[in-house]
């Protein structure tokens, strides 16, 4: 066997090198400056479906793993260098980018390897707006296309589907479901016909807009020319504010490329208390999801009482954009040694 091989071809790698070039020109010409954070960390996102990797802590080795299944007292590889990076914001940094390794417990697949490239960003003083804008420039001069379309969360959906996502009841989206011939797993038809406390029914609804999503509204963003979808509902708000207007959204927007999802970003959120009830949140639908819960405690709340300046921020995966910018179809054609040959 010559699984020794890249699985990428030394072209292909050649041209990735290239868009990483023209990348970094792209941030510097706009005064950009790249910083580097740790990959491994004793912080860790606290996010309900982004699961992080675990590694014991060398000072505090043990031989036990408890039932959670994590190392007792482990460190964390980053899912992204968000929060290392707004560390430096609130220090005074002013207009960032980094392009890093993160890794995430996630499906092996055509668009996904559990160690990737990821390109992060943040200006301070960028709006919502203005946030939006700059990765549509970005988007334009990297893949060579015309100005992306905007398209709200919800517009998507009533164009979609004929539902408005922000006020539908769970039991409309189930129903959406079945009329758009969705196959749903069992075990959410019957969460959602048994739940009867409001937490779990939001968390649900949650569940049947992101199926939703990712089964009849995506596939459809980005086919003519590159999408940014904006306005995510109020509960999927991450990191970013919430608009308080009589449907609740978030500042959040996504870019997409042929129903891909390239790009995820924020008007940021600044209020530490906000992110601290935001993380409890996060942890007990994981806890309902099954899965165990992440720290809450950690350097970016400190950072954020201290004050984290207003500005927007994004996150790249770059090797999805390389998959586009280079015409191809699985992610192992932009990557020299994914998961199975590392």
């Amino acid at each position: 066997m010559n699984d020794f091989l890249p699985t990428a071809s030394l072209e292909n790698l050649r041209r990735r090198a290239q868009l990483l070039e023209r990348l970094r020109r792209f941030f510097h010409e706009r005064h950009f400056w790249e910083v580097e954070t740790p990959v491994l960390s004793q912080d860790t996102v606290v996010d309900r479906f982004l699961d992080p990797m675990a590694v014991p802590d060398p000072r505090h080795a043990a031989t036990s793993q408890p039932a959670s299944g994590f190392p007792p007292r482990p460190l964390w590889l980053q899912t992204s260098p968000e929060f290392g990076m707004k560390r430096l914001l609130a220090a005074g940094a002013d207009a960032i980018f980094q392009v890093t390794r993160a890794f995430r417990c996630d499906e092996i697949g055509p668009l996904h390897n559990p160690e990737f490239t990821m390109v992060e960003w943040y200006r301070v003083g960028d709006t919502l707006a203005e946030g939006m804008q700059l990765l549509a420039e970005l988007c334009e001069a990297l893949l060579s296309c015309g100005p992306p379309e905007s398209i709200t969360y919800r517009d998507a959906f009533l164009r979609h589907l004929r539902i408005d996502p922000l006020t539908a009841s769970l039991d409309a989206l189930r129903q959406a479901a079945e009329d758009a011939a969705v196959i749903a797993p069992e075990s959410l038809h019957a969460a959602s016909l048994q739940a009867t406390d409001l937490p779990t029914r939001e968390g649900l609804r949650d569940e049947w807009l992101h199926l939703l999503l990712a089964e009849r509204v995506q596939p459809h963003l980005g086919r003519e020319r590159p999408a940014i979808l904006y306005h995510y509902p109020a509960r999927q708000a991450a990191l970013a504010r919430v608009v308080a207007t009589p449907d609740p959204v978030a500042e959040r927007f996504e870019l997409y490329v042929h129903g891909m999802e390239l790009a995820n970003g924020y008007h940021e959120l600044l209020d530490a208390d906000q992110l601290a009830d935001r993380q409890r949140a996060a942890n007990a639908d994981r806890l309902r999801d099954g899965k165990p819960t992440l720290p809450e405690d950690n350097r970016l709340l400190a950072a954020m009482r201290q004050g984290l300046p207003p500005c927007a921020g994004v996150a790249l995966g770059f090797d999805r954009l390389a998959m586009v910018a280079l015409g191809a179809t699985h992610i192992e054609q932009v990557i020299a040694f994914p998961f199975p040959r590392a």
